[in-house]
């Protein structure tokens, strides 16, 4: 797969904005894929219900209850949830509203993300990341709806 580097022409604000500039992440020539350089993963840029056009993603974020985000992830040829420490490590604790590199994940909106990853203590809940300004993990109740990031 082709893939090709966005430079920035602004001046760097913030950690991300830096590491994205010095190439942590590099983009699918189509530009609806995005590869972090310090993972080796492939994210999609978009969150599920939204497609990649126009130099951004469009459309209505999809949101799902864990149970939901699990099927809907298995029914994507290719791709899946990332478990929470994979989903944790796009998570930018430099930045607020959303805490992500808006950059390489543009539109992502300000709430907790869906993982695959159960949460030990207790089967009514799972792991999801809060990109609304911690990036922290925590626990919660599956049947919440939130959006879904994919990633191979």
């Amino acid at each position: 797969m082709k893939m090709t580097r966005w430079l920035l022409a602004t001046a760097c604000v913030g950690v991300s904005c830096c590491a994205l500039a010095q190439g942590r992440f590099s983009f699918g020539a189509d530009g609806a894929e995005v590869t972090d350089s310090q993972t080796g993963l492939i994210w999609r840029r978009c969150s599920v219900g939204q497609v990649w056009g126009g130099g951004t993603c469009t459309g209505t974020i999809s949101t799902f209850t864990h149970e939901l985000a699990l099927a809907y992830a298995q029914s994507q040829t290719g791709w899946r949830l990332p478990n929470v420490k994979e989903l944790s490590s796009i998570a930018d604790k430099t930045r607020i509203y959303p805490a992500i590199d808006s950059t390489a994940f543009p539109t992502t909106i300000s709430s907790i993300y869906w993982s695959s990853s159960p949460n030990v203590t207790g089967s009514i809940s799972a792991w999801g990341v809060d990109f609304t300004g911690s990036g922290v993990p925590g626990g919660h109740s599956r049947v919440s709806n939130y959006p879904v990031r994919l990633v191979r």
